[in-house]
Parts: C-alpha cells; sequence; structure tokens
C-alpha cells in the first residue's frame, strides 16, 4: 500500500521532519475549530485503500490533541484508508495505567479503547510509561525505546560515567542501559509523599564520586525527582550530572527550576515540543527514527531492527 503521512496540530514541527525523512509529501488535511469549539476534519486528498500514518502527541491541551486525533482516525477509517496507525510519540494519559486508590479510573486504557474504537489499526510509541500498557491494546502497538538514540549522546560526552536510577521504578531498565554501555549502577531511594512532589533519600548501588552521573528516565514533568537526585549525587562526589529523557513535559515553572538546579545537562526528544528554551535543555529529533520505523511498517518489515542495537 502506498504510505501517506498526515499530522494534527500538536507537534507540526515533528510532522514536517518526518515527512522530510520519508521524503515524501506532507498529507493534506483540514483541521479547524468551530465557533463553539468543536473540531472538524476533513482530509483533502484521497486515502482509500492507502497506509494512512496519523501523527498526534500528548501536549497540553491534552483533551483538545487527543479528540482531534480520535476524529481524523474516524475520518480516515470513514474514507476506506486500507490501514491507519497512530503515531503518538507521548501516549496520552500514560501515567494513569493503574488504580493506585479507591474509585480511581485507569484512563490509559480508556485512551487505548477509544483508539481502536475509533479505527485505529496499529499504534507507534515511544517509551511507553510502563511497559503494561501494551496489555492494553488488541491490535499491533510498536513501543519504540529511545535508548539507542540516548545512549549515543552519552558517549559523546563522556567516557566515565555511572548510570544511575532516579527511583526503583527506573532501577530495571538502568540495569539493562548500564549492562549495554558496560558500567556501574546505583540507584536512588525515593519516598514520594504527593503528586507530582518526591523526596529523595539516599543512594544505593556503586560509588559515584569522580564520575559523571547518567540518569535516564521516561519523563521530566514537575523535574522535583531529577533536582534532588542531582543535588544528593553532587554532595556524594559525581563530577557532572547528565539526565536524559524521551519526554520533555516541564509543567508550570520547571524550566526554570532545571536552570537553577545541579544538573548540568538535560537531553530529551522533540516528542513534545518545548515552549520554553534554556540553555541546559538540548533537544534531539526522533524525526528519522520515527520515520524509518514508519517505513518498516508500511513494507511490512520487522521494526525492532531499529533498536536492537546499543
Amino acid at each position: 500500500m502506498e504510505l501517506k503521512f498526515f499530522y494534527g496540530s500538536s507537534n507540526p514541527k515533528l510532522g514536517e521532519e518526518i515527512t522530510q525523512a520519508l521524503n515524501i509529501e506532507k498529507g493534506q488535511v483540514l483541521v479547524k475549530k468551530f465557533a463553539n469549539g468543536e473540531t472538524y476534519v476533513q482530509f483533502l486528498e484521497n486515502v482509500r485503500a492507502k497506509d494512512v500514518f496519523i501523527l498526534q502527541t500528548a501536549v497540553e491541551p491534552i483533551n483538545d490533541d487527543l479528540i482531534e486525533l480520535l476524529i481524523m482516525i474516524d475520518a480516515a477509517k470513514r474514507s476506506s484508508a486500507g490501514r491507519i496507525t497512530a503515531v503518538i510519540p507521548n501516549y496520552f494519559y500514560a501515567r494513569q495505567d493503574r488504580k493506585a486508590a479507591p474509585r480511581e479510573p485507569i484512563t490509559a486504557k480508556l485512551v487505548a479503547d477509544l483508539l481502536t474504537a475509533a479505527g485505529a489499526n496499529r499504534i507507534l510509541t515511544l517509551d511507553l510509561h510502563s511497559e503494561q500498557l501494551q496489555g492494553f491494546f488488541n491490535i499491533p502497538l510498536d513501543n519504540m525505546p529511545a535508548r539507542t538514540i540516548m545512549i549515543r549522546k552519552a558517549k559523546e560526552i563522556s567516557n566515565n560515567f555511572i548510570v544511575v536510577a532516579p527511583d526503583a521504578g527506573a532501577a530495571k531498565n538502568s540495569t539493562k542501559l548500564s549492562m549495554k554501555m558496560n558500567c556501574g549502577l546505583a540507584i536512588i531511594n525515593k519516598v514520594r509523599c504527593e503528586h507530582n512532589e518526591c523526596e529523595a533519600l539516599n543512594i544505593i548501588g556503586e560509588d559515584v564520586k569522580g564520575k559523571d552521573a547518567l540518569i535516564f528516565d521516561d519523563i521530566i514533568d514537575t523535574g522535583g525527582t531529577l533536582r534532588n537526585a542531582a543535588e544528593m549525587l553532587k554532595e556524594k562526589g559525581a563530577l557532572r550530572v547528565f539526565a536524559f529523557a524521551t519526554h520533555g513535559v516541564f509543567s508550570g515553572d520547571a524550566v526554570e527550576k532545571m536552570d537553577k538546579s545541579q544538573i548540568d545537562k538535560i537531553f530529551i526528544t522533540d516528542s513534545i515540543p518545548m515552549r520554553k528554551k534554556s540553555d541546559k535543555i538540548e533537544v534531539i529529533s526522533v524525526a528519522e527514527y520515527l520515520g524509518k520505523a514508519m517505513r518498516c511498517i508500511n513494507e511490512e518489515k520487522s521494526v525492532s531492527v531499529l533498536f536492537e542495537g546499543p
């Protein structure tokens, strides 16, 4: 099937870069709002029997972006698209993946159901917050890890490093990364007090003194975890602290707090567009990475070959 790529209003810059990486023309679609706030979508070209990819990522306003994606999928389905793949670099409501208290929803599962009901045949995403989200879908899902890109960047900036897990939940992935990078591992023991608030207690594992600390995580939201971790690592003798994250949410004044923190540099992908600039934050494009994954899907080739390397 011929590949057709369209993107919504959440991250047009990434959409343009993916179009260039695929070396195809931009898909023509009209997306607008009526006076009462309702979203309207119309594909301006034929998608019948085409392999349609629709890019939309979770960016504020989250709910508007989600509804826009669902409507785009529905429009493609009703236009007889051959296959519809929703490309969602930052998955909607990814952190609401379980019931942590009575009478709570599992919104990540609800979103999975909505995407499927709208007509999506496949999902392509980056670094889901937890691997269990894959089980929420009854359609194929490709969860692309950004670690290959991040490891390459880490090796460019240091040859004397240790991987540090920011909390116990990140220990598993950090262990895998330390093994791939052939270096030591330390884990920060953290107690979370309230939503978006945390308190770092101590460091478990190898000594960080005299080394560059590399912290890998999937999301930076308020940045509290990173700030506390960086301060503790510097107190324990770490030379420099580098943070790597796939999704740079940076809620509220998080960017300003990062600027004042002990972190030396933060590397994030462009899964979410940066709305504030900072000398401490460097954005790494995933356009080529996602473009290759989309091409693999279109040509019925394995996607895993893209991240089975380092």
